[in-house]
């Protein structure tokens, strides 16, 4: 482990009937000449440990069930660890397709005219060249607050504020990281709006996502309302924290001096 530099994180929760045939797919040449691969297995009461011990992957089992926040937190503090410099994370569902992860890490290492690269990639779901994705009413609703909260609060378009496929370069996972930075339980859309009012670099690429076919979903039920009135306010209170308090208001301004703090 760590001789490749990207790190692929997925938080699994009884994911023993997709899990597998994601794996295989890392497999593939194509993606495990570039990254290894990590799997942050939340407590699950089915065989989810055990087909990725078979698989011979990288495992961090929880003792007791940490969320899917929790579960990332950590899988970050493991890649800082191990000096990987670029992350992805993605769920172990079979919704993100593994073709994805070639898009994100070209777009992590490739800098723009001014030699900058960016901190996060979103793979997003509504942008040109994304493949079609069905969505409730109420997921609509909720893109649509979102995507003008972060629209009002930045100046910047996001399309895709509540993805769960995201690339991260080694000082946005380094910072994600550190105590208090990150939220261990719904890490969407605030998490997006902190790091843009911070100054980290966010960007879009078009991804290629399926729709769930087995478990569930942490969204189903009435869970979407509840996340949905949590994450409003949960964006209000990030805003109101670093505009107004200033709270880590240079913290995007960190380069790789800030590796020194770990």
């Amino acid at each position: 482990m760590g001789k490749k530099d990207l790190l692929i994180i997925m938080p699994a929760y009884n994911e023993e009937q997709s899990i597998g045939k994601v794996l295989e797919q890392l497999e593939q040449p194509e993606i495990a000449s570039i990254a290894d691969v990590l799997v942050m297995n939340d407590h699950s009461s089915d065989r989810t440990n055990m087909l990725v011990k078979e698989r011979k992957h990288a495992l961090v089992t929880h003792v007791f069930n940490l969320g899917y926040g929790g579960g990332l937190r950590l899988g970050y503090k493991y890649a800082i660890r191990r000096k990987y410099q670029y992350i992805i994370q993605m769920d172990a569902d079979g919704q993100h397709d593994v073709c994805n992860i070639p898009v994100l890490y070209q777009a992590l290492t490739t800098a723009d005219k001014d030699g900058n690269k960016p901190d996060i990639v979103l793979g997003s779901r509504f942008v040109e060249g994304s493949t079609p994705f069905p969505v409730s009413g109420a997921k609509k609703i909720a893109f649509f607050l979102f995507r003008n909260m972060i629209k009002i609060g930045t100046g910047k378009k996001i399309m895709d504020p509540t993805t769960g496929l995201q690339g991260l370069s080694r000082r946005a996972a380094l910072f994600y990281s550190q105590y208090n930075h990150f939220d261990d339980r719904y890490p969407d859309a605030n998490m997006i709006m902190q790091m843009l009012l911070l100054g980290f670099r966010v960007e879009e690429v078009p991804a290629v996502m399926h729709v769930r076919t087995t478990g569930t979903s942490m969204h189903s039920g009435l869970k979407p309302i509840v996340y949905m009135v949590r994450m409003f306010f949960s964006i209000l209170a990030t805003v109101f924290r670093i505009k107004v308090l200033k709270w880590n208001a240079d913290a995007g301004a960190y380069r790789d001096d800030a590796d020194k703090k770990t």
